[in-house]
């Protein structure tokens, strides 16, 4: 009976903590134990290239993973390097002794591109512990005549025996053996899906699919019996057999050249790896070289996911070190405007903690999420100009996303996002860029108008619209509830200057303020009109008291404006909460505390209505000018999508003007 040794530490806690603390996810011991398979076949390669003695065929290296359901148990093996007794107390014996890490450090300048070593810590075998209750180790080494076997429960020690016979005692049998008996299954874990052949492919095939070395299990495959004819009727076409098969990919869709790889192998990997039924609107990889090496493969979906919007959702992009998955979804590779983004980063260099479950340097992070978030901002300016009908549809599925990300910044990203914003344009009748929307003003016109709602056929019809469009100008219809606020944040648009041969060469660079068609303040009159206004103002100031004072508080005034055209009345609003923004607050969960803007009734002083106020407040008609200017405030509160305060006092008015 060999003596148990205690584990090469100052406390038992240190174990404790590690199976039970550092590691979050219990299902990644198969990811960390393949990873160590790996190392070992990359060690043993290492190794077959300069010792000419070695007898290694490549095409035979693999890992291999089998369970035992009765037993219990499941084994990953390996035909790599081996360890000899000394190695096993090294490695195995002393927590967070990494033999994959002194190899790297002793052979960093002759192993190359074709040496990919994964461990880094020494500590990913002890997670076999989260689901084991005893991890047999057998290991022979490469050119020992013996294996040797190593035995732990993960609580007090471990021994090291010569393995049994049967136990790796074959020719030229190197590699080693990690045999777990699982524990039994409880309330809070099911450790029983892993005893079984979906429970293990699903593990290779989410964390271990891109490991370089073939990962193969004995798996079951239904084949036509032979002479079905000799069989009665009722009896089975099909039996069951047992194959081995490779169940992971190996090489991975990013790490090859872009010239060999078809769009359609995108497409399959893209609809098979994000779950999507239809292909990616665009697809992007790039590799990038330097103090930070990584492959990134990038995809834009064609449609938004029915939870893009919900709180529910999750962003990020898969991360990879050496082909093997750390994260499921990397949240901080993405803006939040890019959070429809799909696709894997892979990079060797990349700082793990010592779960290998996060990284530890979030400068390396920011580094490609930087670079990742320009190679997005290039391919959508990219499709944006060269295939208009595509960026649409993109934007009309993840617009909102791009404009959210303007406004949760205060307006510090426009500089980034702006020339990627879509408008519906009143004049053109179609979706037009804010640069677009520059370069087709009218000589004088200093602003970017637009109206805010929730209807473009509303929206055309408003009288500050009508009026604008009426003297040339255009106007954005902006429909969507997060649009008022987007461009108060925005305030204005910066426009780069245009150099070179094309048809705007010669633009400076200038700021273009943002503003409502409805502001009170929006001067679009010609002097003329403007003159002609104010001197209305003056003559009828007595009825423009009378009917402020009729409305009360509805309005912060009422006068005349020099921009309407048709109509005869409209809201206006002052300061910085415009009706739109009232509206959307509204209808939000703090209604009762949401700011009200400051309504102002314009009149239109060319129109007959005016003339009928101005006859009532001659005759002093009191009550029917009282009726007249209520009529009008509603019906402008209509026109602009809002509720009318009273719909009784309403429809009384009009019953009584009829």
């Amino acid at each position: 009976m060999h003596r148990m040794k205690e584990f090469k530490t100052e406390s038992k806690k240190l174990l404790d903590l590690m199976i039970n603390s550092i590691y979050t996810n219990r299902e990644i011991f198969l990811r960390e134990l393949v990873s160590n398979a790996s190392d070992a076949i990359d060690k043993l390669s290492f190794v077959a290239l300069t010792d000419s003695t070695a007898n290694i065929t490549q095409d035979d290296l693999a890992i291999r993973i089998s369970y035992d359901e009765d037993a219990r148990t499941i084994t990953v093996s390996d035909n790599g390097i081996g360890m000899t007794a000394e190695e096993l107390e090294e490695n195995l014996g002393t927590i967070a002794h990494s033999g994959s890490e002194a190899f790297k450090a002793e052979h960093a300048e002759s192993q190359g591109d074709a040496m990919d070593i994964i461990g880094q810590f020494g500590v990913g075998f002890y997670s076999s512990f989260m689901v084991a209750s005893r991890v047999r180790v057998v290991s022979r080494a490469l050119g020992s005549n013996t294996a040797y076997a190593w035995e732990s429960d993960g609580i007090e020690g471990y021994t090291i025996e010569p393995a049994r016979p049967g136990e790796r005692d074959g020719e030229n049998d190197h590699g080693t053996d990690v045999i777990l008996y699982l524990r039994e299954s409880t309330d809070d874990e099911d450790v029983d899906r892993f005893l079984s052949e979906w429970g293990l492919r699903d593990l290779v095939k989410r964390y271990s699919n891109y490991v370089r070395y073939p990962i193969q299990m004995m798996v079951t495959k239904s084949v036509p019996v032979e002479n079905p004819e000799d069989l009665p009727e009722d009896a089975p076409r099909y039996v069951d057999h047992q194959e081995l098969e490779t169940i992971n990919s190996m090489t991975p869709i990013w790490k090859k050249r872009v010239s060999e790889v078809e769009q359609s192998d995108y497409d399959e990997f893209y609809k098979s790896t994000f779950h999507d039924y239809t292909d990616p609107l665009r697809t992007t990889s790039f590799h990038a070289e330097g103090a930070l090496s990584y492959d990134a493969l990038l995809f834009i979906p064609s449609e938004a996911p029915f939870d893009l919007y919900s709180k529910d959702y999750e962003k990020g992009l898969a991360l990879y070190s050496s082909n093997v998955l750390i994260q499921e979804k990397c949240a901080d590779l993405l803006p939040d405007y890019y959070n429809f983004v799909r696709g894997v980063v892979d990079s060797p260099d990349v700082t793990l903690n010592i779960s290998r479950e996060t990284l530890q340097q979030n400068a390396q992070l920011r580094a490609i999420a930087k670079r990742v978030e320009r190679k997005i901002k290039s391919e959508l300016s990219t499709m944006l100009a060269d295939d208009r009908e595509a960026y649409e549809k993109f934007f009309e599925n993840f617009g909102r996303g791009i404009k959210f990300g303007i406004y949760n910044s205060y307006g510090m990203n426009a500089s980034e996002l702006a020339d990627l914003l879509l408008f519906y344009s009143a004049k053109e009748d179609k979706m037009v860029t804010l640069r677009e929307y520059v370069q087709a003003m009218p000589e004088g016109q200093d602003k970017i108008l637009y109206a805010a709602g929730d209807s473009r056929d509303r929206l055309k019809k408003m009288p500050a619209v009508t009026s604008a469009l009426a003297r040339g100008y255009d106007v954005l219809l902006c429909t969507q509830d997060v649009d008022e606020f987007m461009i108060q944040a925005m305030r204005t648009y910066h426009m780069d200057a245009v150099a070179g041969d094309s048809e705007n060469a010669g633009t400076d660079a200038r700021d273009i303020e943002l503003a409502n068609v409805s502001t009170a303040d929006l001067d679009l009159a010609t002097e003329e009109e403007k003159s002609a206004a104010e001197q209305a103002t003056k003559d009828h100031e007595t009825l423009f008291e009378a009917m402020s004072e009729s409305l009360g508080d509805k309005v912060g005034s009422v006068r005349v404006s020099a921009n309407l055209t048709d109509a005869p009345a409209c809201i206006a609003t002052e300061g910085p909460i415009s009706l739109e923004m009232e509206r959307v607050m509204m209808q939000g969960p703090d209604a009762n505390m949401a700011p009200k803007a400051t309504r102002i009734l314009e009149l239109n002083a060319d129109h007959p209505v005016f003339q009928k106020l101005v006859a009532a407040q001659q005759a002093g008609d009191v009550d029917k000018l009282a009726m007249y200017a209520s009529l009008l405030y509603d019906q402008a509160l209509l026109v602009e999508g809002l509720p009318v305060d009273d719909p009784v006092e309403f429809a009384k008015n009009v019953c009584a003007l009829m």
